[in-house]
């Protein structure tokens, strides 16, 4: 079963980690949550899970996919340089998928040159790659999400690149209501 990490600390944005946990759980995928110093994660509106583990004690080199979800906590993220070595890591032969302010940290670690990426509009700067105004872009291993908005277009794209086309319609089929039938 393939592993993926979501990386977190207190200020996440909710809808950026519980859809895309709820839905790569329901592709099947193994999710691990992870707290930047803590066993618990307290979001910007109050939303906390727990436990979480440690990341002091998560051995990254078991995942196959990095996801870090937006929100005030990027600030800290982008300060921490355990968590920026495992998404250089990531970035080289592994998935790394990040929504609305966190691509701004790949940005900042040069991970976004020669890529086509999305991120909140307000906190694009030239990256060194081709900002698309879109839900989700997928370049390569990589994987932007622009918004909250965005955070189920993004979990699709992360099970998409994981699972495949078909697992991804499955899944989308398991959550949209069609009239038709």
């Amino acid at each position: 079963m393939m592993k993926v990490c979501v990386v977190m600390d207190n200020g996440f944005e909710e809808l950026e980690a519980m859809g895309p946990i709820a839905l790569l759980r329901r592709a099947g995928l193994d999710v691990d949550l992870i707290g930047i110093e803590n066993d618990s994660v307290t979001g910007r509106f109050g939303v906390t899970y727990s436990p979480v583990i440690p990341m002091d004690a998560y051995d990254f080199s078991k995942a196959d996919c990095l996801v870090l979800p937006g929100g005030p906590h990027w600030q800290k993220i982008e300060k921490n340089e355990k968590i920026l070595e495992q998404l250089r890591i990531f970035a080289q032969d592994k998935i790394l998928a990040a929504i609305c302010a966190s691509p701004t940290i790949l940005g900042k670690l040069g991970l976004l040159k020669g890529k086509r990426y999305t991120c909140f509009k307000s906190m694009d700067e030239d990256f060194g790659g081709e900002y698309i105004y879109a839900y989700a872009v997928t370049d390569g291993n990589l994987i932007t999400g622009v918004s909250v908005a965005a955070s189920i277009e993004f979990a699709f794209a992360i099970i998409e690149k994981l699972m495949g086309k078909e697992k991804c319609d499955e899944v989308k089929q398991s959550i949209y209501y069609d009239a038709a039938h």
